[in-house]
């Protein structure tokens, strides 16, 4: 029997992926029996991947890969097999968990909970409180030293959480957030403080639970472990002792191919008795080694009709619109020669899906992970459309970082193509965002995928100059160690703030391996 998960703020579904992938013998060790989100196109990917999921591991159905590649619509893929998308329609809820008008009510969640549980005692709570408020980049373009939940419901919303927690008694919890927890406070104390806190003790601390109600609850409390540092001290309660550091898990250390840091606390319920393992950190996982098959795609052009002849023209012209007076010399000599080696793309900018078969001299990093026999192509891979002056700062980038294998910062730009901001020279003498255009260096992995993505592909540079563009909605799943037969659905910029926002599956898979330890 496969034991139950439920995950809330379930995003795209990271979390529950890389749980729900641990087989044993070929079957699910564990079963997602409901995932709850509130966006919109994050809980349609929910759903469709529900609705993989209720085959067997490998034995999805011909039709899904025909919707992948674009020759069934979503309708006709579920008509297809009405048993299977019902089931999926049922454990993936649209909902939105908080304190306004928009939110479901406590008690409706409390019917879904029990529901799909149906008796079972021990089982899996996972999920990551939306962390806008608690970042470091949202905390200063806000400009709040002090996080008022009045002003901001999100400073909050861990104590939707905690109420689960305190009413349904999981055995194990697993909660991911940002790092800029651990330096955010709140109009009453350390924000990380009091969330481990609030975590121990879920009946006392649940402000949403009436005294009344708490008088009938019986859950014992969690001690709450770190993932990456075995315990070494007890305070007098019998609780693990750490510091906040030690709930710093660095992907790049556990063989996530980007240096993501994010807080994840491991909950385990006090009644039972037992301690987790700790993550094994791997050797670093390049960039290269998981997007480097993927094929080739040229950038779009905006402003102006997108084609490869002005493709080719816009970037041939950095040689003579002056760019290169104040050129460093060595990168001049790699534009010259990446000009010479550009060719139409055979698949142009990209399309909802590429067919390929994946490249003869090499396969990614853990191709039995990302790769699916039954899928001879790619999802998702469109390449973003850019203007000609910044195909110029994107050439010069990526020839940069082949030359000098760094990533220019704006001091290196010659005058010509210094973006036209208004700061760029307060920045050029402070030093601050100095790194607005960003190459991701083909050998070391890839900065941390983020939802900003979406907006600005400025920072995600690809490496490769013959391409002299940002990387894909594929590409940055690739680096969040999402398979390649996960589909992204709703517009290309859902898809990349769903992509920024999850957990990386291959890391969910490790823990989920120290929690299948537990029981």
């Amino acid at each position: 029997m496969s034991i139950p998960v439920i995950d809330i703020f379930a995003g795209p579904g990271g979390l529950g992926e890389g749980f729900s992938s641990l087989l044993d013998n070929g079957r699910r060790v564990f079963k997602t029996i409901l995932s709850i989100e509130m966006d919109k196109y994050a809980h349609e990917t929910l759903t469709l991947r529900s609705f993989f999921r209720q085959f067997e591991p490998n034995k999805a159905p011909k039709e899904y890969y025909e919707f992948m590649k674009g020759n069934l619509s979503l309708n006709k893929l579920f008509e297809s097999y009405p048993e299977e998308a019902e089931k999926a329609k049922q454990e993936a809820w649209k909902a939105k968990l908080g304190y306004d008008k928009k939110s479901v009510k406590p008690e409706e969640v409390d019917k879904r909970i029990r529901g799909a549980l149906k008796g079972i005692g021990n089982w899996v709570l996972l999920g990551g409180p939306p962390c806008q408020a608690y970042s470091i980049v949202g905390r200063s373009r806000n400009q709040k030293t002090i996080l008022d939940a009045n002003e901001d419901e999100r400073v909050d919303l861990y104590k939707q959480y905690l109420r689960i927690l305190a009413m349904h008694n999981p055995a194990v919890f697993v909660m991911e957030n940002v790092k800029g927890m651990l330096s955010a406070r709140s109009t009453e104390s350390p924000v990380f403080e009091k969330v481990h806190n609030d975590l121990s003790d879920p009946v006392k601390f649940s402000d949403d639970i009436s005294d009344e109600v708490k008088k009938g609850l019986n859950c014992p409390g969690y001690k709450i472990y770190s993932l990456i540092k075995p315990v070494e001290d007890y305070d007098q309660e019998g609780n693990p002792v750490f510091s906040a550091k030690d709930f710093i898990i660095r992907c790049e250390d556990y063989g996530i191919p980007q240096t993501r840091h994010r807080v994840i606390l491991l909950g385990i319920r006090k009644d039972i008795d037992t301690k987790p393992i700790i993550l094994k950190q791997t050797s670093k996982v390049s960039l290269s080694q998981v997007v480097d098959d993927l094929p080739k795609l040229r950038s779009g052009l905006s402003r102006e009709e997108d084609n490869y002849n002005n493709w080719h023209r816009n970037i041939a012209n950095i040689t003579s619109n002056g760019a290169m007076i104040d050129m460093d010399e060595k990168v001049i000599q790699e534009i010259k020669k990446t000009i010479k080696k550009l060719k139409k793309a055979q698949n142009g900018v990209g399309r909802k899906f590429v067919k390929y078969h994946g490249n003869s001299n090499s396969k990614p990093y853990r191709a039995d992970w990302f790769l699916d026999e039954n899928l001879d192509g790619v999802s998702n891979h469109i390449s973003k459309s850019h203007m000609g002056s910044d195909l110029h700062r994107y050439l010069f980038s990526s020839a940069y970082a082949v030359t000098y294998d760094s990533s220019a910062k704006l001091e290196d730009f010659p005058s010509s193509l210094l973006p036209e901001h208004k700061n760029v020279n307060e920045a050029l003498k402070t030093k601050k965002f100095a790194d607005r255009f960003r190459v991701q260096l083909k050998d070391e992995p890839a900065k941390t995928i983020t939802s900003h993505i979406s907006k600005d592909g400025h920072y995600y540079i690809h490496y490769d100059p013959t391409q002299c563009r940002s990387l894909t909605v594929r590409e940055a799943a690739r680096i969040q160690t999402f398979p390649d037969n996960y589909f992204f659905c709703g517009p290309k910029t859902s898809q990349y703030i769903q992509v920024g926002n999850a957990v990386p599956p291959l890391l969910a898979r490790k823990i989920a391996e120290i929690v299948l330890k537990l029981f």
